[in-house]
C-alpha cells in the first residue's frame, strides 16, 4: 500500500514514516516511483511502538533492528542477545527511577520549605511625609498641602495633597494620582473579575513568554545599568525614573539604594504600581520609594529637584505614540548637575510592515537618540550597544521578524 493509506491505517503522520525510513527502520520497496508498504513493514512499525513504549530510543531501537536483520544467529543466540538489550535497558530504567525518586523528593521538601514561608508585610509604603515639600500644584506651581490624611509611620496611605488655588490630587493606598480616575490601566497582563492585575505569575508567564535572546538582553542591560550607579554618591538624592512597569530595575538596585535618598516610581498602569509596590514591602529593609501613577507630563513634583533620571524605558516607550523626545518634555524637573542613565529601544532597520508610525521613527535611530540627549547638555560617561535580535515573544511584540533591533545604553552626567 501506499504511505498515505499505510499512515492512516496506522495512525501515524508521514513525516513520522519518513523520519523511520531515513533511520532505516522502515524499509518499503521503490515500485514505479511509490513506496510499497507491505506486512513487513507493518511488522517493523509494531516492533517500534512497542519498543517505544518500553523506553528505548530511535538509535537503540535501530541497533536492535541491525541485529535481527544483520545477525542470522542461532535461536539460542538471538535470544541472549535481545535479553542482553533488555536487562540493559532495565537496569537504566531502575537507576533512572532510583534518580527520579530522589529529584522528587528534594522537589517536595523544597516545595514544603516554600510554601512554609507565609507572605508578611515588613512595612506600608505610602508618600513620605518628609517629601511634602517636593511636591508642586501642576496649575500654578503652587505649595500641597495634606489635607484629610491617613498616616502611618510617617508614610501617607489615604488622603489628598491640595492647593490654594482648588487643584488637589489623591493619595490611595499610598500611590499618588494626579488624575481623578484611579482605576486607569493601560498596559493588560491578567483579566479576573472584571479587572486586570498583574501577579507573580503574570511575571512568570512574561519570561516564559518571551524570546530566551530577549531575556538575555534584558539581564544584561539590567546588570550595566547596575554597575554603573554609583550607590554611596546617591545619599540624600532624588532619584526618578520614568516608567517603572513592573519593576524590573528597582527591583534589580532596591537593597544597595541608601536609606536616605529618595526614588520616585512614575508609572501609568496603576496595577504595575500595586505589584511592585507589594513586593517591596516585603523586603528586609525600607527604603524611600514613592509611587506616582501619572502621565510623565504631569509628575507633581518642583523643577530643578531630580538628581539622577532614570530612563530605562520611558522614553522608547513613549515614542510608540509621540513625535517629541520625552527627555525635553521633563527637563525643568532635573537638576542642572544631574546624572542620566538611561536605556532606548533602536532599531537597525524597519520592516516595510513596521509597527512604528513613520512620523515616530527618529527615535528609534541611534544618531537622533545621541543628538537629543547631547542637545540637553549631558556628557558621556560611559555607553552600550547590545548586540541585535529579532525576536520579542508576546509581550514584547513592538516589532516584526525581519527588523533588526537593539539596545543603546547610555550613561552621562551635565
Amino acid at each position: 500500500m501506499k504511505i498515505g493509506k499505510f499512515s492512516s491505517e496506522n495512525d501515524v503522520s508521514i513525516d513520522t514514516i519518513r523520519h523511520y525510513m531515513e533511520l532505516g527502520l522502515i524499509i518499503p520497496e521503490k515500485v514505479g516511483g511509490h513506496y510499497d508498504f507491505d506486512r513487513r513493514c507493518k511488522k517493523d512499525l509494531d516492533d517500534i511502538f512497542s519498543l517505544k513504549e518500553m523506553g528505548f530510543t530511535l538509535n537503540e531501537i535501530k541497533s536492535i533492528f541491525l541485529f535481527k536483520r544483520l545477525g542470522k544467529l542461532t535461536l539460542y543466540q538471538e535470544i541472549e542477545i535481545y535479553k542482553q538489550f533488555f536487562t540493559d535497558k532495565y537496569k537504566k530504567v531502575v537507576k533512572d527511577i532510583e534518580v527520579l525518586q530522589n529529584t522528587k523528593l528534594k522537589l517536595e521538601n523544597r516545595i514544603k520549605e516554600l510554601s512554609s514561608k507565609k507572605y508578611k508585610e515588613n512595612f506600608t509604603i505610602g508618600i513620605d511625609i518628609g517629601a511634602l515639600d517636593l511636591f508642586k500644584c501642576l496649575k500654578c506651581n503652587g505649595d500641597l498641602i495634606l489635607y484629610e490624611g491617613h498616616i502611618i509611620k510617617n508614610q501617607i496611605i489615604e488622603g489628598k495633597l491640595r492647593c490654594k488655588c482648588g487643584n488637589e490630587y489623591t493619595i490611595k493606598e499610598g500611590i499618588l494620582f494626579t488624575n481623578n480616575d484611579l482605576d486607569y490601566i493601560e498596559n493588560k497582563f491578567n483579566y479576573r473579575d472584571g479587572k486586570f492585575y498583574i501577579t507573580e505569575h503574570s511575571i512568570a508567564e512574561y519570561l516564559n513568554e518571551t524570546a530566551p535572546e530577549y531575556l538575555d538582553k534584558l539581564y544584561k542591560g539590567l546588570e550595566w545599568y547596575y554597575k554603573k550607579l554609583q550607590f554611596k554618591e546617591l545619599k540624600n538624592k532624588v532619584i526618578l525614573e520614568l516608567g517603572s512597569g513592573a519593576g524590573f530595575l528597582l527591583r534589580y538596585v532596591y537593597n544597595d539604594l541608601p536609606d536616605d535618598s529618595l526614588y520616585i516610581a512614575v508609572e501609568r498602569d496603576i496595577n504595575k504600581h500595586r505589584f511592585l509596590k507589594k513586593i517591596l514591602e516585603g523586603a528586609e529593609g525600607q527604603k524611600r520609594v514613592i509611587f506616582i501613577c501619572s502621565d510623565f507630563l504631569e509628575i507633581p513634583i518642583r523643577d530643578k529637584s531630580v538628581d539622577l533620571l532614570l530612563d530605562y524605558s520611558g522614553t522608547s516607550n513613549y515614542s510608540f505614540e509621540h513625535q517629541e523626545f520625552l527627555l525635553k518634555l521633563i527637563d525643568n524637573h532635573i537638576k542642572d548637575d544631574a546624572l542620566l542613565l538611561g536605556g532606548y529601544i533602536l532599531f537597525k532597520k524597519f520592516s516595510i510592515h513596521s509597527l512604528i508610525n513613520d512620523e515616530y521613527k527618529k527615535n528609534f535611530i541611534l544618531s537622533n537618540v545621541k543628538e537629543e540627549i547631547k542637545k540637553l547638555k549631558y556628557r558621556v560617561i560611559d555607553e552600550r550597544i547590545s548586540d541585535v535580535i529579532n525576536e520579542g515573544g508576546k509581550y514584547e511584540n513592538y516589532f516584526k521578524e525581519d527588523e533588526e533591533v537593539y539596545n543603546y545604553g547610555f550613561y552621562g552626567k551635565r
